[in-house]
């Protein structure tokens, strides 16, 4: 496990890598961000299989938040003005809101400024992509 949360995206797709990207250097958060491809995904406690899925956020405790939680979380590690928005986005019914948003976002990345063809492949089908493990 650890130490340090870790924010974990997939690297592979052009509109995650600008999103990440971008709110790193907006927010600044407290923890490591590392593309799944090159994270020890079974040192963090969490299969490849969602890792392709959804941005994953990993707490030194070993919990993992996924998609509209892990945002969230982001937003909270960020501290100061952040922490209002991602605190709001823990409670319900704008917890199940973002989650919906989420995941319409996520199935159409491909779609979205930044995003590529590639974005729209399973990870083990786009150029370049490794086996499966």
């Amino acid at each position: 496990m650890p130490n340090r949360s870790v924010l974990v995206y997939d690297g592979d797709c052009a509109f995650c890598t600008t999103s990440v990207n971008f709110l790193v250097r907006r927010l600044r958060p407290n923890c490591a961000v590392t593309p799944w491809q090159f994270a020890d995904l079974e040192d963090l406690g969490v299969t490849q299989r969602r890792a392709e899925y959804e941005l994953l956020y990993i707490a030194p405790s070993g919990r993992v938040y996924g998609g509209a939680q892990a945002v969230a979380k982001l937003l909270l590690s960020a501290g100061g003005v952040w922490a209002w928005p991602g605190g709001l986005l823990t409670l319900p019914p704008v917890r199940w809101i973002a989650h919906g948003v989420y995941r319409l976002v996520a199935a159409n990345r491909d779609r979205l400024p930044g995003g590529s063809p590639a974005c729209a492949l399973p990870a083990d089908r786009r150029p370049g992509a490794r086996p499966r493990g």
